[in-house]
């Protein structure tokens, strides 16, 4: 390493050679992790091919959860005694800090009650308001306007690109825990490169529909099963500089909304149909990921994992192993769809378009229609009144919209139990 300034040494070209990592260096990360999973490892640890970071232990009734992000770790287990143990085992290693049941996590705010677990970026909502100076901003309904077409070639470059790169930067993070505005920051994240004042406008837009509900989070239900069902949905050639189509998906896990994606398609399809599959195939990677996730943590997932599509045609592309001309032309890793069906890791059901919950991740929606499909996601606000929330859930629940959406569930179980039985 480079010898520190004031450093008094003999001869011009002495070096330093390190005996440990010094916090800091670009190696420091990769050290500390190499010296973390080694020794985790030696305690029993599995660690997860899934997700790399997870380390998952078992024996006789007892299972045992890490999660390590650098220097942060998180434990999850089924027996208190178990939990105590590993920490005085991991404290002869390291110098450990403990700050008792989570309740801040990177950012992640963690709420818990006898519904389930409450996660929410209040705090760092409310950061991202300040440092753009729009605290006192009128709030928005939506966090984009309806049909709004933006492109990278319209509009007066800005000034200081860093200060809009920034903002979506931080916009990025946010949408860990808020879906609701995944698809308007996934859109201006693609305009980094040279900004303009339209796409400045909508992100300030985006910070206006925070600041009506800065404490909006999502909520993973403590009595949902553990089946995957998952929405999918494609808007074809929605981009007017290249038309490309985008691709949404959003997974649940029984009640529970576990991932979601808004994302601009790698190459233009020729059609709809087209579309939605390039779509479906994205969303079956998810899910496969997912159920191979769900297996380290020791969840049994038997039944095949439940896609829903509003678009027919896509729907027989991936069920009919023949289809020549409207599938000649797709790529053949597209074609995964028909192998996960045929191997009954899903089944395909249609949804028609107004009940369609992905289709918040492929365009900008009106207010009501974003209220309703944020409904479907417990999505919701623990920071406001409870008296304030149970009403506007009953509205969206009287609307005849809501019927819809329960007989299809309903009639998609009821098909798969019976496919089961037989």
């Amino acid at each position: 390493m480079q010898l520190p300034l004031g450093f008094h040494s003999k001869g011009e070209n002495l070096v330093s050679k390190l005996h440990k990592s010094l916090y800091g260096l670009k190696q420091a990360s990769r050290q500390w992790y190499s010296k973390f999973s080694t020794t985790i490892l030696k305690y029993g640890f599995k660690q997860s091919k899934s997700d790399y970071s997870l380390f998952t232990k078992k024996f006789n009734q007892t299972f045992i959860a890490l999660l390590v992000y650098v220097d942060d770790i998180l434990i999850a287990s089924n027996n208190v005694q178990a939990v105590e143990d590993l920490k005085t085992s991991l404290n002869l290693e390291f110098k450990l800090k403990d700050l008792g049941n989570l309740k801040y996590f990177l950012g992640l705010e963690v709420a818990r009650s006898e519904k389930g677990i409450s996660l929410c970026q209040r705090k760092y909502a409310l950061g991202v308001l300040k440092d753009a100076g729009m605290e006192g901003c009128k709030p928005s309904k939506v966090p984009m306007e309806q049909n709004l077409k933006l492109s990278k070639f319209q509009g007066e470059l800005l000034d200081d690109p860093g200060v809009y790169r920034r903002l979506i930067g931080r916009l990025l993070y946010l949408t860990i825990t808020r879906p609701d505005i995944t698809y308007s920051v996934h859109k201006l994240s693609q305009f980094m490169a040279k900004p303009r004042k339209p796409h400045l406008d909508a992100a300030h837009k985006i910070l206006q529909y925070i600041k009506g509900s800065p404490g909006q989070g999502i909520l993973l239900s403590s009595k949902s099963d553990l089946h995957l069902k998952a929405y999918t949905d494609a808007d074809w050639a929605s981009c007017v500089d290249t038309r490309r189509s985008t691709t949404g998906f959003c997974v649940f896990l029984g009640e529970s909304l576990v991932s979601w994606k808004s994302k601009k398609q790698s190459i233009v399809s020729r059609s709809s149909a087209e579309a939605e599959y390039r779509a479906m195939a994205l969303t079956v990677c998810e899910m496969t990921w997912l159920l191979a996730l769900l297996k380290d943590l020791e969840v049994d997932h038997p039944q095949p994992g439940m896609l829903f599509c509003d678009n027919q045609a896509a729907i027989h592309i991936g069920e009919n192993p023949v289809f020549h001309e409207r599938t000649k032309h797709i790529e053949v890793d597209c074609h995964l769809v028909r192998d996960k069906v045929q191997e009954k890791v899903i089944r395909l059901f249609f949804t028609p378009t107004h009940t369609q919950v992905a289709d918040l991740f492929t365009k900008a929606l009106c207010s009501q229609q974003l209220k309703f499909l944020i409904s479907k996601m417990n999505v919701l606000n623990i920071h406001s009144s409870e008296s304030h929330l149970e009403g506007e859930y009953q509205t969206i629940e009287k609307k005849p919209v809501k019927k819809k959406i329960s007989k299809n569930k309903k009639q998609a179980e009821k098909e798969l139990k019976q496919e089961e039985k037989n």
